[in-house]
């Protein structure tokens, strides 16, 4: 009897041994699943071996215009190197080629529209620098002085000498602040309209200059921390919006043609056109209405130049009072349709303001010749025509209410609750949301900080964020150093442009299956989260990493966070395209599955494509 119970025990025990083993076993075997590390993925397991390191000891931030041959031990078989493009097209602009935009019509500027190259007409090539390249000035010297190498065209020195514009000086060209209507420079004219418009409060954050000529107003509103989003397109007064960038100021090459721009309704806080030559009283007021879909209630139109002031300066424009006079009595009565408010006329400016909600405009509401525009989407406009036809404000419940909800003034309205999310018009968005989405963000960016210590220094001036979301990534870097161009895909499953421009940001809407609206060399630092992601299987990984190479500068920096599976691809075509890279751990630690692919573009010229 004695012998059996020690059996027994004996048993007992190697049983409770056993259950305890296999429950351990089992229980840590999910905790390792349910970390992304155990999804039977041997590239995960590769990776998370080599991304333990958070520091990046390799990639140097600093500009050196010399190509450095830095080692990579991510393990990357080896895949084709593409080759630099030939010298001529060290400017080229994939969607806005010259050639091509003849063959379209010239009614309603259709030819100066994007027209993107079919799949057998593009290039899958590095579009090199120009011979000489050197890194931009700092801001705020690059607002005033860009280098000859840089942007190496004399035209407009020539064409606009008188105008005060652009001036060539040795090896720079220097910006003294003038344009067409404002000889006497860009903050005498701003002054003005600070006399008539509430720039300096933060009540006006947000500006669409049309026909922006080297976006000088953009480049001194800044002084008021204003935001102004510059276009004009890509026409024989070359290199417009190229200089605009390389001075540090917001731009992109458009046009009010066909059709709409690429915003969503009820962004801007003033819309200027400063001689801009667009035909506003043209087109049964198209234009004007295409600027009253953009513009926020209460926000302001400002125009100068033909046909304001044509008592005064008819002879100097070569055109007859009468012209002149018909033109601008057009341009009232469309402005009056639009139930715009004339606030000032004076020196050959004309300011209108937006009213704050339709109720208060009964023209708009009862006349029939004003067919509203059908909008199921506001944000539906990505190729989609301009129409004659006005876009109707949210719904309110008197005369005073801002349509759409009132905004705060800048910078409080940056972290407060996008009245479009406070409202419900964003599906899926609560104000919790967004703030859970900013506390999120704060930390990716001091994460990107611990790696890349020159991020808000000044360093990186021109900055685009591919995937943009709320926003947050921008807001989480606010700083007069450095302006963010906050590109929300066309295939996002939501649209938060609109939520954006509450914000006081700026962006616009894109489809990175194509080139971008910009000249090559124009953004100091990009940053693509979940790009490709969302992008896999609509185009070709190379197409946007190509695009993404042209319009980085020589030593820009490039951050992609996404899936490790997507990112180890991508290393192996950003290291043929002479990026340097290192892969990093999610800031949560090596087992999650999402990582962060940081890269250095190197210097290289087209003189030195063999380096």
């Amino acid at each position: 009897m004695a012998r059996s119970s020690i059996e027994s025990r004996t048993r007992t025990i190697v049983f409770i041994f056993v259950v305890f083993g296999l429950c351990s076993f089992f229980y840590l075997l999910g905790v390792w699943q349910r970390s992304g590390f155990g999804r039977g993925d041997s590239i995960a397991a590769v990776v998370n071996e080599q991304t333990k390191c958070v520091l990046l000891p390799n990639l140097n931030f600093e500009t050196h215009h010399s190509a450095s041959d830095l080692p990579n031990d991510t393990g990357s078989t080896e895949v084709k190197t593409f080759k630099p493009c030939d010298a001529q097209y060290t400017d080229y602009t994939p969607c806005e080629e010259q050639k091509r935009a003849m063959t379209f019509p010239r009614d309603k500027m259709i030819y100066r529209e994007r027209h993107c190259p079919p799949e057998k007409e593009k290039l899958y090539c590095m579009v090199p620098a120009p011979k000489g390249y050197v890194a931009p000035f700092p801001w705020p010297k690059s607002r005033d002085y860009v280098h000859y190498a840089n942007v190496p065209h004399k035209s407009l020195t020539v064409e606009k000498a008188i105008q005060n514009w652009v001036h060539y000086e040795g090896n720079v060209f220097r910006f003294p602040g003038g344009g067409t209507q404002f000889p006497q420079g860009a903050d005498k004219y701003i002054e003005h309209l600070a006399s008539v418009i509430p720039i300096a409060n933060g009540k006006v954050r947000t500006v669409l200059d049309t026909g922006c000529g080297v976006a000088s107003l953009g480049a001194y509103l800044l002084k008021k921390n204003v935001l102004t989003m510059s276009f004009a397109p890509r026409d024989n007064h070359e290199a417009q919006v190229q200089f605009a960038l390389e001075r540090g100021v917001p731009a992109y090459i458009g046009v009010l043609g066909s059709m709409k721009l690429s915003f969503p309704s009820r962004v801007f806080d003033m819309a200027h056109c400063s001689r801009c030559l667009i035909p506003w009283s043209g087109n049964d007021g198209m234009y004007m209405m295409e600027v009253d879909r953009v513009l926020r209630p209460g926000g302001y139109w400002v125009l100068s130049g033909p046909p304001i002031g044509w008592k005064i300066h008819y002879k100097g424009w070569q055109r007859t009072k009468d012209d002149l006079q018909n033109e601008q009595r057009k341009i009232e009565q469309f402005a009056e349709l639009l139930c715009w408010n004339k606030i000032s006329e004076k020196d050959g400016i004309a300011i209108w303001r937006k009213r704050l909600n339709d109720k208060s405009c009964p023209m708009k509401q009862e006349n029939p010749k004003v067919r509203k525009c059908e909008l199921e989407n506001d944000s539906d406009v990505w190729y989609k025509k301009m129409e004659v036809c006005v876009t109707p404000l949210p719904e309110v419940k008197s005369v005073t209410e801002v349509a759409g909800g009132q905004l705060e003034p800048f910078p409080h309205r940056l972290s407060s609750v996008p009245p479009r999310i406070g409202h419900g018009s964003v599906p899926g968005l609560s104000a919790q949301s967004f703030l859970e989405d900013n506390k999120l963000w704060q930390k990716h960016v001091g994460a990107y900080k611990k790696i890349n210590d020159l991020l808000d220094t000044g360093r990186f001036r021109n900055i685009m964020d591919m995937n943009a979301g709320l926003g947050s990534f921008a807001a989480a870097l606010e700083s007069t150093k450095l302006w963010v161009m906050n590109v929300v895909p066309t295939i996002a499953d939501t649209s938060n442009l609109g939520v954006i421009y509450e914000r006081g940001l700026i962006g616009m809407y894109h489809d990175w299956c194509e080139g971008f609206s910009t000249y090559p060399r124009t953004y100091d630092l990009i940053h693509a989260n979940a790009v490709f992601s969302l992008y896999e299987n609509r185009c070709k990984i190379e197409d946007i990493l190509l695009e993404m190479d042209r319009i980085l500068r020589p030593e820009g920096a490039v951050i992609i966070r996404d899936k490790v599976d997507v990112l180890v691809k991508l290393e192996k075509m950003a290291n043929a395209m002479r990026w340097k890279t290192r892969l990093a751990d999610h800031e949560g630690g090596p087992h999650v599955p999402e990582k962060i692919l940081f890269a250095v573009k190197q210097y290289w010229t087209v003189e030195s494509k063999s380096s």
